[in-house]
């Protein structure tokens, strides 16, 4: 979808867009001056704090809105320090004499930017994910490729391919895709995604690991087939599976498949292994992520602890998903503490389709209330997760609304799944801490996050 604007909103929007420097410096005023952005949102912060980027006023960042494909070629070439002086370009619909005429062509001649058959740059489009993918592999040479799948792009190992590009940067961590193993490249660029893939490309601080998503289970039709470490027999085998071993699959490559059974992964050829479930189609298969444990109390008041409270209500949507049949991985089910890393790990690994991680909040006395968390940066389902949740949470807890939020909590920042993360109410409130203690509500809470995630799967099976 293209914006429409006249050029000289095109020009006030980019002007206020564009970054001061893209030389690294320290900050000269710590701080968060923007409305619409949240304390966790780091990469927006960092590449502020340091005088990279501005906001569309002084007060919003504008997160939302659309990134032009001349804006992201002048903030790719200032990161990337090239010259700036405005000259003739080679696309006959870039003005000589605008400011970023300089930057595109000094991206052309870098091999950056490579435009389009017409001849034209169409600097006022949108930018898509997919375009900034090109751009940011080229611009900051990337040249690993890994075991990267994403379903709406389709496997192509030629070096000009868009798999490619997504492939590079996914493998250097600048991003994990939008959940359920989709990347959306031909999705609109947005301010806040820019960020995020700028600060990550910039500073290691903020890379991701990326996760397959499992698409299919297939089962093994052969005795000793082989496991190899590539897709072709060409590759060393890591060891063999035989008649009728699941195999969980990650991506599709030609005729061969990636995937994982027990403690094996690696491709083996697709003629051995029996017709495939898609697991998004098919299955209901949740992880819930019971915050905190073990070592880690969580918040403590009024005589709770936030581990416990986490691990009861985690157990009781449990018993009502499962009622509902739909499929529960549980990262702990006993007072045990495990890594934040470990948690997205453990779901992921599961096999499961989403992701809620279940907390209990604290601040001052006087806050109240319950809240849902999904971050940006994986993509809609998160949010449309988090929504569903919260909008019978509140209800069921008979007290304020405190939204659904986009906010950069490590469990769902770095999920590929779709994720949300929960805070039932407040230990730190009497009001909220007595409901809290008490098993009636404890099952209402839990009632209605069972009943927003099973929202969630009907939504998704009509869409």
């Amino acid at each position: 979808m293209k914006n429409v604007f006249s050029k000289m909103i095109l020009f006030l929007v980019a002007a206020v867009f564009v970054i001061s420097s893209f030389g690294i410096q320290s900050a000269s005023a710590a701080g968060n001056p923007f409305k619409d952005v949240s304390s966790s949102d780091e990469e927006i912060l960092y590449l502020w704090n340091r005088g990279l980027i501005n906001g569309i006023t002084k007060t919003s960042f504008g997160p939302e809105q659309a990134v032009t494909r001349e804006q992201a070629a002048v903030l790719i070439g200032r990161a990337v320090n090239l010259g700036s002086t405005p000259r003739t370009t080679k696309f006959s619909d870039v003005d000589p004499k605008r400011y970023s005429s300089g930057y595109i062509q000094s991206a052309v001649d870098k091999g950056i930017i490579t435009g389009n058959s017409d001849g034209t740059f169409r600097p006022y489009d949108t930018m898509t994910r997919g375009e900034m993918a090109f751009l940011l592999s080229r611009a900051f040479n990337y040249s690993k490729t890994g075991n990267v799948f994403f379903t709406d792009i389709k496997t192509d190992s030629s070096s000009a391919s868009l798999y490619t590009a997504v492939n590079k940067i996914a493998t250097a961590g600048v991003s994990n895709g939008t959940g359920t193993g989709t990347y959306s490249p031909n999705s609109k660029l947005i301010r806040g995604e820019f960020a995020i893939f700028l600060a990550r490309a910039l500073n290691s601080n903020f890379k991701v690991t990326y996760k397959n998503v499992a698409v299919d289970n297939l089962t093994v039709t052969v005795n000793s087939l082989n496991v190899r470490t590539g897709p072709s027999t060409s590759y060393s085998a890591v060891g063999k599976l035989n008649t009728g071993a699941p195999f969980r699959i990650y991506g599709y490559n030609g005729d061969w498949v990636y995937g994982m059974s027990g403690s094996l992964t690696g491709y083996v050829h697709k003629a051995y292994l029996a017709k495939a479930v898609p697991v998004a189609a098919n299955n209901r298969f949740i992880t819930l992520d019971p915050g905190h444990g073990g070592t880690d109390p969580g918040a403590v008041a009024n005589g709770l602890r936030e581990k416990d409270i986490n691990l009861d209500v985690s157990k009781r949507v449990e018993a009502k998903l499962k009622a509902k049949g739909i499929k529960v991985y549980m990262t702990r089910s006993t007072d045990v503490f495990h890594t934040l890393g470990a948690r997205v790990d453990k779901g992921v690994a599961s096999g499961s389709n989403a992701f809620v991680s279940i907390h209990t909040n604290a601040a001052t006395p006087a806050a109240s209330g319950s809240e849902t968390f999904y971050s940006a940066s994986v993509g809609n389902d998160s949010k449309q997760l988090a929504t569903f949740i919260q909008n019978r949470l509140y209800k069921a807890m008979d007290h304020p609304n405190r939204g659904v939020k986009n906010y950069g909590f490590q469990v769902i920042r770095t999920n590929p799944l779709p994720a949300a993360l929960v805070e039932l109410g407040f230990v730190t409130n009497q009001y909220d801490a007595a409901k809290l203690a008490s098993g009636t509500y404890k099952d209402r809470a839990a009632s209605a996050i069972a009943e927003g995630i099973e929202d969630y799967y009907n939504w998704k099976a009509k869409n």
